[in-house]
């Protein structure tokens, strides 16, 4: 992974990052709270496949601005424009729901999407999304250590233990995330939002669609990446083994579906 520089958008500083050189051009974004760490993780098995990737406001190395999947996604497109388009088009959990924005709303610079752990279908606030604004608030109302210990003992974290460890996982790591304040902000406004797409949207959408789903990962329901693959008619949906269970399993084969997709587009 190698940081590509900054870029403006709307007065803030973005950090966009890169890797490798041949291949379509595969701009692939990460999710909430996430950074160019977790799209290099998703990227490191596709060999010398070119990749691009724009850490959204609020996270990694770039300013906070508006928490916002329309904002981001903007700002993705900025990023798209400075690169050869039609792009391969995709990204994990938020990044996905990004994805199906542009794809919908920006098609002269989609060729192809990757939707991976979808979170979002078309809905606002979905339910799966709970967790992550419960994090959020008691970010807002307490110190860290405070919300953490607060969280430990709810019914949530309980309930995650047993059917969703890895989600509970990255929840914990939110508590340790900093600026407290932008993480809150992110965790709560995102939670609320969504991708602002209908149905009929993506029934129209007529690209080569992959769609990753899984089991064991209640924040990223696998009935989201069914739901999507009936949607889009040109979606081909692969369930990876759990993350929680056996990452290496869950990343070797989502580097397997990836580099046969971006075989056949």
């Amino acid at each position: 992974m190698s940081f590509a520089g900054f870029m403006d958008h709307g007065g803030l500083r973005l950090a966009a990052y890169g890797a490798g050189s041949s291949g379509p051009p595969l701009v692939f974004q990460h999710g909430l709270c996430g950074d160019a760490r977790q799209i290099a993780e998703a990227m490191q098995g596709l060999g010398n496949q070119g990749w691009h990737g724009l850490e959204c406001p609020g996270h990694g190395a770039s300013q906070m601005g508006p928490p916002s999947i329309a904002h981001f996604a903007d700002a993705v497109a900025a990023l798209i424009e400075t690169l050869p388009v039609p792009v391969v088009l995709g990204g994990i959990s938020m990044g996905a729901a990004i994805a199906c924005r542009l794809a919908v709303t920006r098609p002269d610079l989609v060729r192809a999407l990757v939707l991976v752990r979808p979170a979002w279908v078309t809905e606002y606030a979905p339910a799966n999304m709970a967790p992550n604004a419960e994090v959020g608030t008691l970010l807002a109302q307490h110190p860290a250590a405070e919300a953490r210990a607060i969280f430990t003992t709810s019914a949530t974290a309980q309930r995650l233990a047993a059917e969703s460890p890895d989600n509970l996982a990255s929840l914990m790591g939110f508590f340790d995330r900093a600026p407290q304040p932008d993480t809150a902000r992110l965790l709560t406004a995102i939670s609320a939002d969504g991708p602002g797409i209908t149905a009929d949207d993506l029934r129209a959408l007529h690209l080569p669609t992959l769609i990753c789903g899984t089991t064991e990962d209640a924040i990223h329901p696998l009935a989201h990446a069914q739901a999507l693959a009936t949607l889009i008619p040109q979606a081909w949906l692969v369930t990876l083994p759990p993350k929680g269970r056996d990452k290496p399993a869950h990343l070797a084969a989502l580097t397997a579906a990836m580099t046969q997709f971006l075989k056949e587009i």
